[in-house]
């Protein structure tokens, strides 16, 4: 047996949904607009996890998947996977917010070849279930509840199939109504998991149960808990059945800048209908089983550039950028204003409430307007980088803030980054760090650079607040950026990324 803290993950990797296969447990979660997309991780006792696939690598060549219209798609892209095991076979599917699309994708293992198809329609927060008449279903929706049947092959609404309504929230009653859809057939009855947000009350995980497939449903809601003083519910994501029979949640709860941390809840059966958590409450700490307590999680975050921790901010030109594991350079293709618009940007989830991280820059390709640097990548966003202005280098540190009235998914923002600070320096090569405080009402970083004359790192600029927004729905990453406003085809380089748990 293993004993953990709930929090499973100490890192952004929301929307989750889990499976056994055997002695082993994958996961799989949101990635939005981040390449490559739909990450499953693997486990073998439900607290430690290390990647096992991405599901593919780019999804659509479309100019908001590739950054090309300087816009992008952030807050849509990859949501809310359903991740299945059938007949031997691995399936994964979910909607894409930009494309209006359904996405099927199939494998005989989970680390591929993913195999991609669509499902003719857009199912919100779908989740799939095949039962065991071999008949195929999904439930969907937000506020109201939908269930279809689908065809065998997955492919679309099954003609004269199943297709209706069966659970409906209050829109009086609510902020945010039922969504997050988790649906499973247990013990010849079936269960459908959503979270939803009742008028006064923080995210709130719900369950619904009925008889027969096509309901009626008949549910409440199974968890309102906070966990740890954030003041935020943890709730939205599936269930799954250890080897001894054991039966436990992986829902996510909203941390802030670091992004949404998936919590690890146990689950028990009364009458037929589940019971989360502790009297009421999510558990801090948990015991699970663990099928290979001698395994060795490989982490999820690396120094290395060419490991999986690493993802691009939307599709790259991989024309234009050079990966090795201690080197990354990118040549500019493009003009635009601030490091949110800038293509071919390489990213690493922050990990824990307080981590750095420090990469050496050089900046001596640059063109006079371009800006290259160490980026804290979300919407609102800080960095320390270098720009080159006729003819002169120059360290500046920088911040954007966003209106709260503008705090919506997908907003597009055009604005120039705010210099909070700037000096001269000469072309050479520089080190350069971003230090993390993630903890309850405390987000922000600080960067700094390493001077050589006094052999340490010295602040730059004062610390920058950082929050959560629905702009770009993600926590706060660790990204290397370089992007040009003046003139196309300056380059800079990346060395010797380091990170650190603190």
């Amino acid at each position: 047996m293993k004993t953990s803290s709930a929090y499973i993950i100490p890192a952004d990797f929301p929307d989750p949904d889990v499976i056994r296969v055997g002695d082993t447990y994958y996961m799989v979660s949101t990635t939005m607009h981040f390449m490559p997309g739909c990450e499953i991780l693997r486990s073998y006792n439900l607290v430690n996890w290390e990647h096992a696939a991405y599901v593919f690598d780019e999804l659509e060549q479309t100019s908001g998947q590739t950054l090309k219209d300087n816009k992008g798609i952030y807050g849509r892209g990859m949501w809310a996977a359903s991740l299945r095991y059938h007949n031997k076979k691995f399936y994964v599917s979910f909607v894409a917010n930009d494309t209006h699309k359904t996405y099927l994708y199939s494998a005989d293992k989970i680390e591929g070849t993913w195999h991609k198809t669509n499902i003719s329609g857009f199912f919100h927060d779908m989740s799939i279930l095949f039962d065991d008449d071999d008949r195929v279903y999904c439930v969907s929706g937000n506020t109201n509840i939908t269930l279809t049947e689908l065809e065998s092959d997955l492919s679309a609404p099954k003609k004269n199939g199943i297709n209706k309504v069966i659970i409906c929230d209050n829109p009086e009653k609510i902020i945010l109504g039922y969504e997050g859809s988790h649906f499973y057939k247990i013990n010849n009855k079936y269960y459908i998991f959503l979270i939803h947000m009742p008028k006064g009350q923080m995210r709130t995980q719900a369950c619904f149960v009925a008889d027969k497939i096509e309901g009626p449903y008949i549910g409440k809601d199974v968890l309102c808990s906070d966990l740890a003083g954030w003041n935020s519910g943890v709730a939205q994501g599936g269930i799954v059945q250890s080897n001894n029979g054991e039966w436990f949640g992986i829902l996510f709860q909203d941390h802030g800048a670091l992004g949404r941390i998936p919590v690890l809840v146990p689950v028990k059966f009364e009458n037929d209908f589940p019971v989360f958590g502790t009297n009421g409450t999510a558990p801090l700490k948990i015991t699970v089983e663990d099928n290979r307590p001698d395994y060795q999680y490989k982490p999820l975050y690396s120094n290395d550039f060419t490991n999986p921790a690493w993802q691009w901010n939307h599709i790259p030109n991989k024309k234009l950028v050079k990966l090795e594991p201690t080197l990354f350079s990118v040549k500019t293709q493009k003009l635009c204003k601030n490091p949110v618009q800038a293509a071919n940007t390489l990213t690493q989830r922050t990990f824990t409430e307080n981590c750095a991280g420090s990469v050496t820059v050089n900046p001596s390709k640059l063109n006079n307007g371009d800006i290259t640097g160490l980026c804290a990548l979300e919407g609102e966003y800080g960095f320390i980088g270098i720009t080159k202005k006729q003819g002169n280098f120059y360290l500046i540190a920088a911040e954007h803030k966003i209106p709260y009235s503008q705090w919506s998914m997908g907003v597009y923002d055009d604005d120039e980054p705010n210099i909070i600070a700037e000096k001269q320096i000469d072309s050479k090569q520089i080190r350069l760090k971003a230090t993390f405080c993630l903890e309850h009402n405390k987000e922000n970083v600080l960067f700094s650079y390493y001077d050589e004359s006094s052999n340490r790192f010295e602040d730059f600029g004062s610390p920058i607040k950082l929050r959560y927004t629905l702009d770009q729905f993600v926590g706060v990453r660790f990204a290397l950026f370089c992007y040009s406003t003046k003139t196309i085809g300056g380059s800079a380089s990346f060395k010797e990324f380091k990170i650190e748990i603190l």
